[in-house]
């Protein structure tokens, strides 16, 4: 943290709060009126205490995966601050549960929990492969969803003309390779993190990935092929996706995973999507990046608390992100899974038991070899003055800096590219640790 910064945050830690070492930045604001932390013992609020372990080997081929919850998840009932006693007082019905209570939070820091429908992650974070970043997010105020996303896929907040994805950006920096089967998308449609001149193949979702598409009609490629035989950007393209489209499909089609499913249906709803992307990528070292959007999280009404409409949203994901862990398999410890969200929620709950459009949300991130087992960021704290427009959690990182510090150590683009990947964004990594073992 740099001189200027640690006076701002000492100015607001001036009336009722104290500053504790925590994360990416080196302090967090912590309410005195929090009994579970002492003065003498701040520690209990910076830092999870995952046990220390060595950098575990995969094949050597770094990748990323994305994870985008479209509708502005509810970061502070996902990553839930229980030890500030302003969280309760502020949601009096949609609050989760102090740990220890029915339907609690999961406690990870003593002042951070983890809701109760994400269980199936903490096998992760007890093995410092799973980590947060909290009061994170774009510097953007716009609290359309529409606009929001944009920003963040693009990488550019406030510039409505990128034509590109910061995601197909990363792809000019990639090794080259043979295959232009290295980005994949699970979708029907490319996204605005993807989109570009480099080629990207799009996986369909649920059962019908596995079948031909009109495109994959011998009588219709023969229909196209005189039209794209040229020596022109737009021919060479066509040819591109095609190949792409021939290689993902042969995959997904293996005997191999065929095999794999021993005849047994998978699990319906997003754990058949990442199962088939984690085996996917396993066997193919040459996919470096994927893509994938979970929709539903818009909660303005009828949120829930430990139970509810979240909790029942929040568990099936949970589900979905160990799958693709575990499928992974030795891959999962050359690959980053990245979660994040438009914007936050209102740190107040509204009139119909939800949460309107807010700011600060929470990043999550997993990966074998990820230095895990932490909440990392500044936390800005809850009281009044401290929340953004009086309404919503502070950011106080950028989500550039996260994706800067992940593009840059993990999947080894070189600094001097990083203001290519991510235009207008001059601070790069400065201020981030490094994130893996």
């Amino acid at each position: 943290m740099n001189r200027r910064d640690f006076i701002r945050y000492l100015g607001a830690a001036g009336s009722g709060a104290i500053l504790v070492p925590i994360g990416l930045s080196g302090c967090a604001v912590a309410p005195v009126g929090d009994k579970s932390i002492s003065r003498a013992t701040p520690a209990k609020l910076a830092y999870g205490s995952p046990a220390p372990r060595a950098h575990a080997n995969g094949d050597g081929a770094p990748r990323m995966v994305v994870v985008f919850l479209r509708g502005a998840v509810d970061g502070m009932n996902v990553v839930v601050p229980h030890g500030d006693p302003e969280y309760y007082r502020a949601r009096p019905s949609i609050a989760v549960a102090a740990p220890g209570q029915a339907n609690g939070a999961i406690d990870l820091t003593g002042y951070f929990g983890l809701h109760p429908a994400l269980r199936s992650l903490m096998p992760y974070w007890e093995g410092g492969q799973l980590a947060f970043v909290h009061a994170s997010g774009s510097p953007d105020g716009s609290r359309s969803h529409f606009e929001a996303q944009d920003y963040m896929e693009t990488g550019t907040p406030g510039q409505h003309t990128t034509r590109d994805g910061w995601l197909n950006r990363v792809m000019d920096y990639l090794p080259p390779a043979q295959s232009p089967l290295q980005a994949l998308n699970v979708g029907d449609a490319t996204p605005r993190i993807l989109a570009g001149h480099n080629v990207v193949a799009n996986l369909q979702t649920g059962r019908a990935a596995t079948r031909p598409g009109l495109i994959d009609q011998p009588r219709m490629m023969q229909a196209y092929a005189p039209l794209y035989d040229g020596d022109d950007a737009v021919a060479k393209a066509y040819r591109d996706g095609i190949a792409a489209r021939r290689e993902l499909m042969s995959e997904i089609n293996s005997q191999e995973q065929q095999m794999a499913n021993n005849g047994a249906p998978l699990p319906n709803g997003l754990s058949l999507d990442t199962a088939r992307l984690g085996r996917l990528m396993r066997h193919d070292p040459r996919i470096r990046l994927a893509f994938l959007a979970v929709g539903g999280w818009d909660t303005h009404i009828n949120q829930g608390n430990g139970t509810g409409q979240l909790a029942g949203r929040l568990a099936p994901l949970a589900d979905g992100l160990a799958t693709l862990a575990r499928e992974l398999g030795p891959a999962f410890n050359d690959t980053v899974i990245v979660v994040m969200s438009e914007f936050g929620r209102t740190f107040r709950e509204n009139g119909n038991g939800g949460t309107d459009h807010g700011h600060g949300n929470a990043m999550w991130l997993m990966g074998g070899n990820l230095r895990g087992g932490k909440i990392y960021g500044q936390w800005p704290g809850l009281n009044q003055a401290a929340l953004n427009e009086g309404r919503d959690l502070a950011i106080t990182t950028d989500f550039r800096a996260v994706l800067c510090a992940l593009s840059e150590r993990h999947m080894r683009i070189p600094d001097r590219a990083l203001e290519k990947v991510f235009p207008q964004y001059a601070a790069g990594t400065k201020g981030v640790p490094d994130l893996f073992i």
